[in-house]
């Protein structure tokens, strides 16, 4: 058995063309529930997950929180391991039990669809009967002066996070540029471990593409409550070097200069898009699909954070970056691959740890929603909601710190169940028991 080669099968060769199946390019949730759900539902072919990073794969939404919230274990190996390591998403006795075989440390770099064949970094081809793109997302790069500079950090993988909690051992002044999920995650793990954090931010509100302007503005406020330094309308002009050579000052676009030893650039992500555009399929903002999450190749999909979808949550073509969009396509694939025929529609919903802020999100908004928050907003111990109606039908909620009404949400939007805005802004009402009340049996008289 190869190094990246963790089922029992020999190593592959031209012989491989010969056994079709379902390969999978990625190695994340995405093509991790895909090959599960494969065999979950049945399927007898050979499954084949490529993935390019050594190793087993693993749950990236902790590397942003708990991770970097850990401090260094006390171990004597120098190597600084933290406390809270990324769980991987399956053991490695998972792919030999379902007759998955997973190609770590290698990357695809090509697709040919006339022969249905995928050739890796390292020599072996793949043939597919079904090929499915999962291959996420990567960081968006700043083109700013002194972005090379040493102290400049990215955050996408385990490596990623281990270079930065190593970073955060030490550092005093941290910048953080972008106030998106991973800039504020980041953000309040590094206040935790005793950092000064500033937040530079080019747009009026931090997660203003994901939140309504109303919760946008609050979190705006919490975390300057929590001492986190959060410039809005201010982006990133350069970085400078200290007398070391390292990054000592990030410089904003109003000129400011801000102390800065350790820098996290977190600015979004472009799609993992250029194989399939290589490969002659329709790329805009990601791989573009069907409603089926077909391709414009039959016996090609995509799934996950490469895949622009017509949502019909959001009311057209949509790229969605979460880890429920991400299972539930790759689930919704499967079922597709065995013959299904239902056009993907599932509820999307996010969750966001932002030190003591448990954000969790029911259905996209819009920034048009007509908005109301229910419960207390007090940033030192809230515990709230905001209600989103379109034309007088609850849409949305955005939950803070409220777990009870975001399940609630989830099942109820759903379910397609009609919730007025009088009815849930009336006095006593209750996301659980309005759900519960419209699920249960009437009773027999």
């Amino acid at each position: 058995m190869t190094a990246h080669q963790h089922q029992g099968q020999s190593p592959s060769s031209a012989a491989d063309q010969d056994a079709r199946g379902v390969v999978i390019i990625g190695g994340g949730q995405a093509g991790l529930q895909a090959a599960a759900s494969l065999r979950s539902e049945g399927f007898t072919g050979q499954v084949t997950i490529v993935a390019e990073e050594p190793g087993l794969p693993y749950q990236r939404p902790p590397l942003s929180k708990d991770y970097l919230k850990a401090r260094p274990t006390d171990g004597t190996d120098g190597s600084g391991s933290t406390s809270a390591s990324p769980l991987p998403l399956r053991g490695e006795a998972f792919f030999a039990d379902h007759a998955i075989t997973l190609r770590t440390g290698t990357a695809a770099v090509a697709v040919d669809r006339s022969s249905k064949t995928v050739s890796l970094a390292d020599g072996t081809v793949l043939a597919y009967d079904s090929l499915i793109f999962a291959t996420g997302a990567r960081n968006r790069e700043l083109p700013t002066p002194g972005i090379e500079l040493p102290g400049i950090h990215g955050l996408r993988t385990l490596e990623d996070a281990e270079q930065l909690g190593r970073a955060l051992d030490s550092a005093k002044n941290v910048v953080v540029v972008g106030a998106g999920f991973i800039g504020l995650e980041v953000a309040t793990a590094a206040l935790a471990r005793g950092c000064q954090v500033t937040v530079l931010e080019f747009a009026p509100r931090p997660m203003g593409r994901a939140l309504t302007p109303l919760l946008g503005d609050w979190f705006a406020g919490a975390h300057r409550h929590l001492g986190i330094d959060l410039r809005l309308n201010e982006g990133i002009a350069s970085f400078e070097a200290g007398d070391d050579g390292r990054v000592a000052f990030a410089v904003s676009t109003t000129g400011d200069r801000y102390p800065a030893d350790l820098v996290v650039a977190g600015v979004g992500v472009q799609p993992n898009d250029q194989l399939a555009a290589e490969a002659g399929l329709e790329t805009a903002n990601g791989i573009v699909v069907d409603a089926h999450l077909r391709t414009t190749d039959p016996d090609v999909f995509a799934v996950g954070d490469c895949a622009n979808f017509p949502s019909v949550h959001f009311g057209g073509p949509f790229r969605l970056e979460s880890v429920q969009n991400a299972t539930d396509q790759a689930r919704h694939v499967a079922g597709v691959i065995l013959g299904a025929d239902a056009p993907y529609a599932d509820l999307p919903w996010f969750w966001s740890t932002q030190g003591p802020f448990r954000l969790q999100m029911a259905n996209i908004v819009r920034a048009d929603d007509e908005t109301a928050v229910v419960g207390d907003p007090d940033p030192a111990h809230p515990k709230f909601s905001v209600f989103c109606f379109r034309d007088g039908i609850l849409a949305a909620v955005e939950s803070v710190n409220q777990p009870s009404d975001h399940l609630s949400a989830r099942k109820i939007l759903a379910a397609g169940l009609e919730i007025t805005r009088e009815e849930a802004l009336s006095e006593g009402f209750s996301l659980r028991e309005a759900y519960k009340e419209r699920t249960q049996p009437a009773a027999v008289v």
